[in-house]
């Protein structure tokens, strides 16, 4: 592509909405430019980079068994409701009428539209198993999108569904995905890990999942992970494993009066006891029912957890507001516990029930309750663990763990029957018994990936692309235009170079030199050739963004250089 030609609106200056570096960069670069809040428009450099990460998956995808289809962005209501996930989806969901008044949405996911497919065309054991992908562009009405393309409620996503006979051959397919993800995110040149997801509302309250995190220190996910074994979970997954070593006698309840302590902070420090041994509420509205939930004082709710056990999606959860609270406890905010509690479900993380002679708020204003213990003075329904992990806690064989941010570029989950029971998609067996499709659902954010790229490959000048995605493989600047020499010989770099399979820019614009070692490492090109006074010599510079070391060559050298 010769430049002069290209529409290319790199920008001099930080755009003062970009959050992160991807972001920055990206409309720096003129690769991406935003059409309304979380959709953007890709411009020519930004889309070579997500065909190149598109062909990737294409091909690891097609190498382990995936065929290729496309289907409509456009879903009907009644296939999602059929799955229970119209009303689950809530305000993410885009949702249409066409003028017949039958209502449509734009598609979130397909996990429902690929589970009528099948349902409709496969009716035989001996059709399995299959596994179907397509890469589309998905909507998601994000409450508040973010980090440029990273978070926007428009993207392009790679979906794949497997349809096996049998659990055991659905953990074969999620094995085959999980190779094809690895051998998919090596060949892009990421750094990334595998890790233990929340299956959320993709996968219901009885999958497994898992999630592959691009490191990145702005990313918005946190992974919890051990240099010493295989553990490796995002924080709202990671199962909190702390011991309660309490030994001493049940002692009677005894009401204390605590005026203005509210925190467990204050309550802590006023009664000259540890955090350890106070309990706090945490108070919920749960689709128009009061939630309570209690948990040990020195350690924060994890809502991921609690939303898991309650099978409900975020959006039906709110805090409780104080008028609400007064109502159910008989006192102001700050003094609630699980005693006698009114018209209110009292949901209990389990560490609560082994720990003897709590402090509680005694549900009267200025006043809390020592040596409350569970099951003589409460009850609940005890959750296993409802806790957020924290730095100091332990694997689950006691392993020392780390805490990193990474970007979440692709997720695996093991389905099961849940979308073919609910849709009543079968198929025969060897007996001639009908069984359901057991299913898995596998997913690559494309653009979220570029963001990833860039993440881990940018300096102060601009991208850095790797070889595997870059927009381009070289690019041939030209110091003086007016030159014919420097333009001869420039000219035929690029055509020698195309003709060998390197995709090569040529900067023949009338800019300023500066300007266009500027642009060049912006826009991040592998290979750089600068072709200058020594042209008459064929002499070139060559230099790779990387590294950016200069060293003079004999233009006859670039080709062979490059391969190498």
């Amino acid at each position: 592509m010769k430049m002069k030609h290209m529409y290319m609106p790199t920008l001099r200056e930080d755009p003062s909405e970009a959050e992160i570096a991807s972001h920055r960069l990206l409309l720096r670069a003129g690769m991406i430019r935003k059409s309304a809040s979380g959709i953007y428009s890709y411009l020519p450099l930004g889309f070579r980079v997500i065909k190149k990460i598109e062909d990737i998956v294409r091909q690891g995808m097609d190498k382990y068994g995936g065929q290729e289809i496309l289907m409509s962005a456009i879903q009907p209501q009644e296939i999602w409701e059929e799955s229970g996930r119209w009303a689950n989806f809530g305000p993410e969901m885009f949702k249409l009428q066409d003028r017949n008044d039958r209502t449509f949405c734009l598609g979130p996911t397909a996990e429902e539209y690929f589970t009528m497919l099948i349902r409709d065309e496969v009716k035989s054991y001996k059709q399995l198993p299959l596994n179907l992908y397509q890469i589309q562009t998905k909507y998601r009405d994000e409450k508040r999108p973010r980090f440029g393309i990273n978070r926007a409620r428009e993207f392009t996503m790679k979906d794949a569904y497997s349809f096996d006979k049998s659990y055991e051959d659905m953990e074969a397919s999620y094995k085959n995905m999980w190779d094809a993800y690895a051998e998919i995110f090596d060949k892009i040149g990421l750094d990334y890990r595998i890790v233990e997801g929340d299956a959320g509302v993709m996968g219901g309250k009885s999958s497994i999942s898992h999630e592959f995190i691009a490191m990145s220190e702005t990313g918005e996910g946190v992974i919890v992970y051990s240099d010493d074994s295989d553990f490796a979970a995002t924080d709202e997954k990671a199962a909190v494993n702390f011991e309660v070593n309490y030994s001493e006698e049940v002692r009677d309840l005894e009401e204390v009066h605590t005026p203005g302590a509210k925190t467990i902070e204050e309550v802590a420090e006023f009664l000259g006891e540890s955090k350890e041994k106070l309990a706090k509420i945490v108070a919920y509205k749960v689709q128009d029912e009061k939630v309570f939930v209690l948990i040990p004082g020195h350690r924060e709710l994890n809502e991921t957890k609690l939303l898991s056990y309650l099978g409900v999606p975020e959006h039906e959860v709110e805090m409780l507001d104080d008028r609400s609270i007064e109502e159910a406890t008989g006192a102001a905010c700050g003094f609630s516990g699980p005693i006698n509690l009114k018209d209110a479900r009292l949901i209990v993380d389990e560490r609560i029930t082994k720990t003897p002679n709590l402090i509680c708020g005694a549900n009267k204003t200025d006043y809390h309750i020592k040596n409350v213990n569970y099951g003589r003075d409460f009850e609940g329904e005890v959750v296993e663990d409802l806790l957020i992990i924290e730095g100091g806690d332990k694997g689950p064989n006691g392993e020392e763990l780390k805490f990193a941010r990474g970007i979440e570029v692709g997720n695996i989950f093991q389905l099961g029957t849940k979308y073919s029971d609910s849709m009543n998609a079968k198929f025969l067996d060897e007996n001639g018994k009908e069984q359901p499709f057991i299913m898995g659902s596998y997913g690559i954010g494309i653009t979220r990936t570029v963001t990833a790229v860039i993440e881990q490959n940018y300096d102060d000048k601009g991208i850095v692309w790797p070889m595997s995605v870059a927009p381009y493989h070289a690019i041939v600047t030209v110091i003086n235009i007016n030159d014919e020499t420097q333009m001869e010989l420039a000219t035929k770099i690029y055509d020698e170079l195309w003709a060998n399979g390197v995709e090569t820019l040529l900067d023949d614009r009338k800019e300023r030199p500066g300007v266009k070692f500027n642009d060049r490492d912006l826009i991040g090109i592998p290979y750089r050739i600068t072709v200058g006074k020594q042209a008459a010599e064929s002499v070139v510079e060559f230099s790779t963004r990387k590294e950016m070391v200069n060293e003079n060559i004999n233009s006859d050298q670039i080709l062979n250089k490059i391969k190498k």
